[in-house]
């Protein structure tokens, strides 16, 4: 698939067919990914990759969480707590399009609890990754992090296959931890990954969110 084609097709799939990947695929896929760019080449990422059994029982560990509405501790505050304009706009924009497309009213909190919940098992999807920093890391580390994971989905699309990156999987990163055992103990916790076949067919996967023009953030200098 060309680069630009990949960059501009490439969305959150948040429904896939229930195929397994194969552990050789995930391989290759971090294979290609491992040559993203980082200061210095550190290469400070660290990934946990699960299938079957270990991924089905984390993901009820952090579904039950959910449904007993254990408050999450993030290692860290994704968003800011005061937008402002254009961002809400946006972020507004974006919910509508997604519960736009399922048919679900902004008013029907049930079905929008219903959706959200799938974000604890990666979405069906048949393989769920993990991406971790080291605790002593600086921001430098946090840019080169966004290198390796867009270099992860867009390896993914060349062999076939789609991904969402969640946030929403590192909302309770002691349960993660705790699961994963001493190999992340000490790691922070950036976001999970959804990573299978995704299924086109799905209305979830259908709609697109609109992007702004260059025109819009560029300033131009000569």
């Amino acid at each position: 698939m060309d680069i630009v084609q990949a960059i501009k097709t490439r969305a959150s799939t948040r429904a896939f067919f229930h195929k397994p990947v194969s552990h050789t695929i995930v391989e290759n896929i971090l294979e290609a990914a491992r040559f993203a760019p980082s200061g210095k080449n550190v290469q400070p990422w660290h990934v946990a990759v699960l299938n079957g059994d270990a991924k089905n029982n984390l993901c009820e560990k952090l579904a039950t969480a959910f449904r007993d509405r254990q408050k999450g501790n993030p290692d860290y505050q994704y968003y800011t707590e005061a937008w402002g304009e254009p961002y809400d706009s946006r972020k507004f924009a974006c919910g509508m399009a997604l519960y736009g497309a399922l048919g679900i009213d902004r008013n029907d909190k049930e079905a929008r609890l219903k959706q959200w919940a799938k974000n604890y098992t990666a979405f069906d999807a048949p393989v769920m990754l993990f991406f971790f920093l080291d605790k002593n890391v600086e921001k430098g580390s946090w840019l080169d992090m966004g290198l390796f994971i867009q270099s992860v989905m867009l390896s993914a699309m060349g062999f076939g296959l789609s991904t969402c990156p969640q946030f929403a999987l590192a909302e309770y990163p002691d349960i993660v931890r705790d699961f994963l055992g001493e190999n992340f103990a000490d790691k922070t916790l950036v976001c999970g990954m959804a990573l299978g076949y995704g299924d086109s067919s799905n209305p979830v996967n259908q709609y697109r969110t609109e992007r702004e023009s260059v025109d819009n953030f560029t300033k131009w200098y000569q």
